[in-house]
């Protein structure tokens, strides 16, 4: 295997920059807890002297226990003109105890004249005042040089006496910032080789996404010798996103043999990704290389033909390696086989010659053509082929249900009520919610009944709802609603279709239920048996 590369993970710091973003404490704890177990070597978890939230999680930190991960907390170099001993900034800082600390100077001559309006002289004694600091104190400091990649090609000497500076003071590390994103991979690749031979000591990466390239300019400076890789772990960060550490370490450990997290973690990378996206509370991009539900989806019939007689004609990686799992979407252009993988999951005595099989084909055909969609849907899909199997039992029935709209001015928390009564084995249960829109009023209020009989529906939430208007230009067009629902474990889409939306959302919402039922039920008489 060639050499380590030390993966530095900024999501708790530069990862809550981005848009629509916001971590509590014990989001942050969290997501510091899976990376831990995940073995990323750093996390940088904010500024302490930033904000009270980032101070009490570091106050919190302090309690915790990590088995693979350094904690880094993260600040700028002094102020100009003061003493970096009175600075608050820096003093904040050190409370945060860590044994790790990152600090960022200004390496782009424009910056230090323009933006901190201070001298070039001054700025290197900010870097190397505030270094030496806090290797006096006995810390692990690595220097984060903002906008090199710009300052270099604006000034080249000024932006090596920076370095310079920060090495003198002490700097365990330093770290080549593309701060704003434009840096093509043979510039990345170009610089970093001639820093690394000229300091001869750790060198590290740190891009941002603005051109599409933050990935594929990280591993260009690990091949031009870097061994520190920043980025955030699914991409999330300020503007267009940091560099997307999943992508690179699996990259880097399973294309190019480096090391990045211990081997027998690196099954638990889509795990990883979507718990953090969970905890985030967004959606993890389904077109992420490696880990997102995209990365392994196939759905013409060549490609799923292909794959079935030999994976990697169509795969550049089993999906196993990264604990992803491979998908054939069901389409009228997914052919026989990928349809059959479905039927044969459920029912293995089934072949393609089988009636049952062409019956479900042409079903497929017909709901297609009445507006279904099932591809990203399979769940949907799963469900309708043990019905028509006769391999379902309904956990729950639906017996009556009413929607009641109120005016939006005269209710600004709630605009709708949801009554319904669910029966389940002959005992019956009414209840009544009130939402935001009448899906959301339908949705709590047939989970708050189902859930008198089926406690464990609480872990179920919905995540995800998207309507599509299939034919339009009249008002009675049918629409499909597209419901996507997760346990924390694992995520499924439901799809219902109709000329009504509360019955095609009622049709998705029913599915998505029935399936956590009887995946719960499979799951409890496996261990039972």
């Amino acid at each position: 295997m060639n050499r380590e590369i030390k993966i530095f993970d900024s999501y708790l710091r530069d990862g809550a920059q981005a848009r629509n973003v916001s971590f509590s404490i014990e989001d942050k704890i969290k997501i510091l807890t899976a990376l831990d177990e995940l073995g990323v070597a750093y996390v940088e978890a904010g500024n302490p002297g930033s904000n009270s939230k980032d101070k009490e999680f570091f106050e919190r930190a302090k309690q915790m226990t990590l088995k693979n991960t350094k904690l880094a907390a993260f600040g700028s170099t002094r102020r100009k003109d003061i003493a970096v001993e009175d600075d608050d900034n820096v003093r904040q800082l050190l409370s945060a105890e860590t044994d790790t600390v990152v600090i960022f100077g200004k390496s782009s001559d424009f910056h230090v004249t323009d933006v901190i309006q201070t001298s070039l002289d001054e700025n290197l004694a900010m870097i190397q005042d505030t270094v030496r600091f806090f290797k006096e104190k006995g810390k692990e400091v690595i220097y984060d040089a903002e906008h090199f990649f710009d300052g270099y090609r604006s000034n080249d000497r000024y932006a090596l006496r920076t370095l310079q500076a920060a090495k003198d003071g002490g700097a365990d590390c330093l770290v080549l910032c593309d701060t704003n994103g434009g840096s093509f991979p043979d510039d990345i690749y170009d610089i970093t080789k001639l820093i690394r031979d000229k300091f001869k000591m750790e060198i590290g990466i740190h891009c941002h996404n603005d051109t599409g390239m933050a990935e594929a300019n990280s591993i260009m400076a690990v091949k031009a010798g870097a061994n520190h890789v920043q980025g955030t772990f699914i991409g999330i960060g300020e503007r267009c996103g940091n560099a997307n550490l999943a992508t690179i370490i699996a990259n880097l450990q399973l294309k190019k043999n480096y090391r990045c997290i211990p081997k027998e973690q690196m099954a638990r990378l889509t795990e990883t990704a979507k718990y953090v996206a969970e905890v985030t509370n967004i959606s993890l991009n389904p077109g992420a290389p490696y880990v997102g539900n995209n990365a392994f989806a196939h759905k013409g019939g060549m490609h799923i033909d292909g794959v079935n007689k030999a994976s990697d004609s169509f795969e550049h990686i089993s999906p196993e390696l990264v604990g992803n799992v491979r998908t054939f979407l069901m389409s009228e252009v997914s052919g026989k086989n990928a349809i059959m993988k479905m039927i044969q999951k459920i029912d293995s005595s089934i072949t393609k010659s089988s009636k049952e099989a062409k019956e479900l084909v042409d079903i497929l055909k017909d709901m297609e053509h009445d507006g279904y969609q099932f591809e990203g849907a399979e769940t949907s899909f799963e469900m309708m082929v043990r019905k028509h199997l006769g391999k379902y039992r309904p956990f729950f029935r639906v017996s009556y249900y009413r929607i009641i709209e109120e005016d939006p001015e005269s209710s600004k928390e709630h605009s709708s009520t949801a009554m319904i009564k669910i029966e389940v084995d002959g005992s019956e249960e009414i209840t009544a919610s009130e939402g935001n829109g009448p899906v959301n009023a339908l949705d709590k209020a047939m989970r708050k009944a189902i859930e008198v009989f089926y406690p464990h529906l609480k872990e179920m939430k919905l995540v995800d709802y998207k309507v599509r208007v299939i034919d339009s230009g009249a008002s009675a067009s049918k629409v499909r609603v597209l419901i996507e629902s997760t346990d924390g474990l694992s995520n499924w889409t439901t799809v219902g279709v109709s000329t009504n939306i509360i019955e095609a959302s009622m049709l998705a919402l029913m599915d998505s239920i029935e399936y956590k039922l009887l995946k719960d039920d499979e799951e409890k008489r496996a261990v039972q048996n």
